[in-house]
């Protein structure tokens, strides 16, 4: 594993000062319910951590690129850039999978599932690089590998999805912002499912279900959209 993690670091152009950081965010929950010997810890604090580094990062380059763009725009844009695909797009190509410590059965993980353990190590590791070189280092690795796609998300047209789609057609339709509650649930801590529910005011206007609640998010979006007929 050292060896994997210092060909990481190599790609991204990072050397970490303290190790233990970037093993925690190469760690997933998976791995430590098989191996409860494993003295480290799994990566979702650093996920949440990373999350918010990363909206800012890209928060902080629209507002300066961007001037004249509208607060819609912008938010549209940075939904495209910060989703799943995207995330997971990008830690595919630095091999960040190889890289990860999981359980036999994550490990052989495909399509959607594989994509958002890919995303929420991209995180964990975007908050391992705040905590060990500051702002500007994370700043730096945002703009280098996903803030470099926004052309790509522009031309491809990739700019709206479904919880954007809906908060602009409930703002323009029905000047109400939609808001989202976890319904259920259920599962182990490495195979957790949730059931979220979109609500217009106090109105249940769509439902769905996914292995993280932003991923429930989107699908009760879309299911609102479908019902209503906005899509």
């Amino acid at each position: 594993m050292a060896s994997t993690t210092e060909a990481l670091q190599k790609r991204i152009g990072i050397s970490f000062s303290d190790g233990a950081l970037l093993d925690e965010a190469l760690t997933h929950r998976s791995y430590i319910n098989e191996h409860p010997d494993w003295p480290g810890r799994h990566n979702e604090r650093l996920e949440f951590l990373g999350d918010a580094v990363l909206e800012l990062a890209v928060t902080r380059h629209l507002f300066s690129e961007f001037p004249k763009e509208p607060e819609g725009r912008m938010t549209n844009l940075r939904a495209a850039l910060v989703r799943t695909e995207t995330l997971a797009l990008v830690g595919a190509e630095l091999e960040l999978f190889a890289a990860l410590r999981l359980s036999r059965g994550e490990a052989n993980d495909t399509g959607r599932a594989r994509d958002q353990i890919l995303a929420n190590a991209m995180e964990a590791l975007i908050g391992a690089i705040f905590l060990d070189q500051g702002f500007e280092a994370a700043d730096r690795f945002v703009q280098r590998f996903i803030l470099v796609r926004l052309p790509e998300v522009i031309a491809q047209k990739k700019v709206k999805d479904a919880k954007s789609k809906f908060q602009e057609e409930a703002q323009g339709r029905m000047g109400v912002t939609p808001h989202y509650e976890v319904l259920k649930k259920w599962g182990p801590d490495h195979l957790r499912r949730f059931q979220v529910g979109a609500y217009l005011g106090d109105e249940l206007a769509g439902e769905g279900e996914g292995q993280s609640k932003q991923e429930a998010q989107q699908a009760a979006a879309k299911d609102a959209l479908s019902k209503r007929k906005w899509a």
